[in-house]
């Protein structure tokens, strides 16, 4: 049987699983943990599939990753000095660490927010907001803004473009993140601002 045949029963299977919102929850997880691969590539097909399901699935990925957040948070916080270059090397640089460090010293909320929405791993604001103990409440607030504009993002798209949404959002991708991104940077300097 040709690999991609059995790739398609594994997502099958996956979909129509008792599992599937669990699953999805690990995935999320997983992948604001250790696994920097988005996880809109499953998100969106799944969410097409199981639509009557389709604002639970963005919720249990926000949970997923906002337990994730956590996780990365307190590896920092109380790991760092551990296993801090280990981390910094896989995922990142010192330099590039450092100024991470340094935003979120100024401006941790929106530096925490940015992170979580555009296409940069999110495991260095995690990090950083650990190292450098930043407000545990003020973290989780962030994480769940910027995870939530994501995931229930894709659940609208979706909502409203039906078997379509993953073309849009194909098509439209860059655009949104450098819209949301400019967005973002506005009310962070509407904030400093203020």
């Amino acid at each position: 049987m040709p690999i991609q045949k059995k790739i398609k029963q594994k997502t099958r299977k996956f979909i129509d699983s008792k599992h599937m919102l669990s699953g999805i929850t690990i995935a999320s997880f997983l992948e604001s943990t250790i696994v920097p691969i988005p996880l809109e590539a499953v998100l969106v097909p799944l969410m097409q599939a199981r639509r009557e399901k389709l604002w639970l699935i963005a919720l249990m990925a926000t949970l997923g990753c906002i337990v994730g957040a956590l996780f990365g948070y307190a590896l920092g916080y109380y790991l760092f000095d551990v296993v801090g270059d280990w981390i910094i090397e896989t995922f990142s640089n010192p330099t590039q660490f450092e100024n991470v460090r340094q935003s979120m010293e100024n401006q941790g909320f929106w530096f925490v927010i940015t992170l979580g929405i555009i296409p940069i791993p999110f495991q260095i604001a995690m990090l950083a907001a650990g190292a450098t103990k930043y407000s545990l409440t003020l973290f989780l607030i962030a994480s769940a803004i910027a995870r939530s504009i994501r995931y229930f993002g894709l659940a609208l798209v979706v909502y409203y473009a039906g078997n379509h949404a993953e073309r849009i959002i194909n098509k439209h991708k860059k655009k949104a993140m450098i819209s949301l991104t400019i967005l973002i940077l506005g009310g962070w300097a509407l904030s400093a601002v203020l």
